[in-house]
């Protein structure tokens, strides 16, 4: 692989241009991940790749071995794993909620305790999600709950 960097204060913008024989699962995975730089996730359906805006990922799941992407009304499958994406994402509000699950924070609708101290959140598409035990008094301290 060849990196190449111009430096000009003439550009205005930044651009970033990959050059490449065909479009791999390691190419998919870089530009995954220069594009949570700029606060948007690359997700792939049906083959095709969309960029989406972070801030319309509802949640991230994981399910056998792959990781995916909940948006208000489409499921799009991410190169990255779980817990890159949540490095990358948590300073937007993300935040892990089970060993399989983050959630985008601003999406929660509504809370209720559930059975063993977990906690049923619904969630702006109106799905509900199990945060698990670990992680509910983490959440309810950021969100600021009793």
């Amino acid at each position: 692989m060849k990196i190449s960097i111009n430096v000009d204060e003439n550009y205005k913008d930044t651009e970033i241009a990959i050059c490449c024989s065909r479009l791999t699962p390691d190419i998919e995975k870089m530009i995954s991940v220069i594009r949570i730089f700029d606060m948007q996730v690359t997700g792939k359906k049906e083959g095709e790749i969309f960029i989406l805006n972070a801030a319309d990922v509802i949640y991230i799941d994981t399910v056998d071995k792959k990781t995916f992407l909940y948006t208000g009304s489409d499921v799009y499958e991410s190169g990255l794993k779980l817990y890159e994406l949540e490095e990358q994402l948590e300073r937007m509000d993300f935040v892990r909620i089970s060993k399989s699950s983050i959630l985008n924070m601003k999406h929660i609708i509504s809370l209720r305790a559930d059975l063993n101290r977990r906690i049923k959140v619904t969630v702006s598409n109106h799905e509900q999600l199990i945060i698990s035990r670990q992680y509910a008094e983490s959440i309810k301290k950021k969100l600021g709950v009793n």
